[in-house]
C-alpha cells in the first residue's frame, strides 16, 4: 500500500458496489476529515474507529447513495473563481455531487468552499 487514501476511496467504492454494507479501513487524519465531510453530505451514514492489533482502524457504514468515488491525481490547486472548471470536469451534473478540498481552514466540500470565497487543493469527488 504505497497511497493509504487511495486505496480507502477505492475499497468504498468497490464495497459500495457490491451491496456490502459496512468496510473497515485504515485510520489516519485525513481520511476521518474526508469521511466527516461525507458524513454530513448523507454519502455514508456514520462511522467509528477502534484498534485492531496496534493499528487504529475505521468501520465506515455505507449508505447505498455513492454513485461514484475517486480520488483526484494529481491534487489540482484550484482558485475561487475556477471551481466551476474543475466540477465540470468531475461532476456530472450542476448540485448533485461534491468536490473534497482541502483549504486552510480545513477539509470542505466545494460548496463550503466558494462560500467562504476560499481556494485549495482537490483531494476527491463524490456523486
Amino acid at each position: 500500500m504505497v497511497d493509504v487514501f487511495a486505496d480507502t476511496i477505492n475499497k468504498i467504492k468497490l464495497y459500495e458496489n457490491a451491496g456490502r454494507y459496512d468496510c473497515v479501513v485504515p485510520s489516519t487524519r485525513l481520511i476521518r476529515a474526508v469521511l466527516d465531510t461525507m458524513k454530513a453530505n448523507k454519502y455514508i451514514k456514520d462511522y467509528s474507529e477502534f484498534k485492531e492489533g496496534k493499528f487504529n482502524m475505521l468501520k465506515i457504514e455505507l449508505s447505498k447513495r455513492i454513485n461514484d468515488i475517486g480520488v483526484i491525481k494529481p491534487r489540482h490547486a484550484v482558485r475561487f473563481a475556477e471551481f466551476q472548471k474543475y466540477e465540470m470536469r468531475y461532476i456530472p451534473s450542476n448540485n448533485f455531487g461534491i468536490l473534497v478540498v482541502s483549504t486552510q481552514e480545513g477539509i470542505m466540500t466545494n460548496r463550503d468552499a466558494r462560500s467562504k470565497r476560499l481556494g485549495g487543493r482537490l483531494i476527491a469527488y463524490v456523486y
